[in-house]
């Protein structure tokens, strides 16, 4: 695999840095597709085609994200260039659809992104390579371990970046002094879109002031798992990936300030023979930016990968 230069060794530079620099966007028209994947149940999925695509790219955001979000777009860019048909998956209630769906989204919430991969087959497409960062590589990885051998009529492959195996251990990581900032954004940008719901109101969330608080009061409620711990312990990825049988790449930054690097250490996927890790020493979380040629690392990496399989 393509070796990683850091462009910065502190962990938040990575992390901010990587949020805020301009990424090259693909010149291919953007087909913005509304799915019903449940009765009732609508998601987005933007796609963006070459004229003769060699495979498929089906790229999961993180927590309160969206296709929009720069690890996609650069992503989406790097794909088309190398003849791959990119979608990007947009969970329930993200990206503007709060209207689309009567339910939330949560870590472990699969189905969604499986009855999207079943309909591009159904479409002609060939499997699709799934690509999920950090809450979208927990989803991602869960699915290919429900669906065991089964996946590789969906997924040729899959890859998760900076993803939270183990949610309690995030959620507990984030909520530490040196991640304050980053948790107070993403309460913030989960308060806004509960409201953009219609569902809640201001005074539902009063006091909810971290992602734990949200999760056991909201998120597990929602779906019927009752506390924030049950809803970590039952939706976390570890517990599904020792079932995966198509091949994985788990990319992950021994700095990254949200998720605990040891949890590839876990038997589960030490023991798994098509889990290939990558750990660098730097990178933070989704940051990887590189110094020399490939300053977006992860696209040239992911990619590198892609073409192996």
């Amino acid at each position: 695999m393509i070796p990683f230069h850091p462009l910065f060794r502190n962990p938040h530079l990575q992390t901010i840095a990587s949020h805020f620099w301009q990424r090259p966007r693909a010149a291919q028209p953007v087909v913005r597709r509304i799915i019903e994947t449940e009765p009732g149940v609508c998601v987005l999925v933007e796609s963006q085609r070459p004229e003769a695509a060699v495979g498929e790219i089906v790229m999961v955001h993180g927590l309160e994200g969206s296709g929009e979000a720069g690890y996609i777009e650069s992503l989406a860019a790097a794909a088309l260039r190398a003849g791959y048909a990119s979608h990007r998956f947009h969970m329930r209630t993200c990206g503007g659809t709060a209207h689309l769906s009567p339910t939330l989204y949560h870590a472990g919430l699969t189905v969604d992104l499986a009855a999207v991969l079943r309909i591009l087959r159904q479409e002609g497409r060939a499997p699709a390579f799934v690509v999920g960062f950090s809450l979208g590589g927990n989803v991602a990885l869960k699915l290919a371990g429900e669906l065991g051998e089964s996946a590789a009529e969906l997924m040729r492959g899959v890859c998760g970046v900076s993803a939270p195996l183990d949610l309690e251990a995030c959620a507990r990581r984030i909520a530490a002094r040196d991640n304050r900032l980053y948790e107070r954004r993403f309460v913030r940008k989960m308060r806004r879109r509960l409201l953009s719901t219609g569902r809640y109101v201001a005074a539902d969330l009063a006091g909810l002031d971290s992602l734990i608080a949200i999760d056991d009061r909201i998120t597990a409620p929602s779906f019927g798992l009752g506390t924030a711990d049950n809803y970590y312990r039952t939706q976390s990825a570890i517990g599904y990936v020792d079932r995966i049988r198509v091949p994985t790449l788990l990319i992950q930054a021994k700095d990254d300030t949200f998720v605990p690097w040891r949890i590839l250490d876990h038997p589960a996927v030490r023991g798994n023979p098509c889990i290939q890790t990558v750990l660098t020493e730097h990178g933070g979380h989704l940051g990887f930016l590189a110094r020399g040629e490939y300053r977006f690392w992860l696209d040239a990496a992911i990619l590198d990968w892609i073409r192996e399989r």
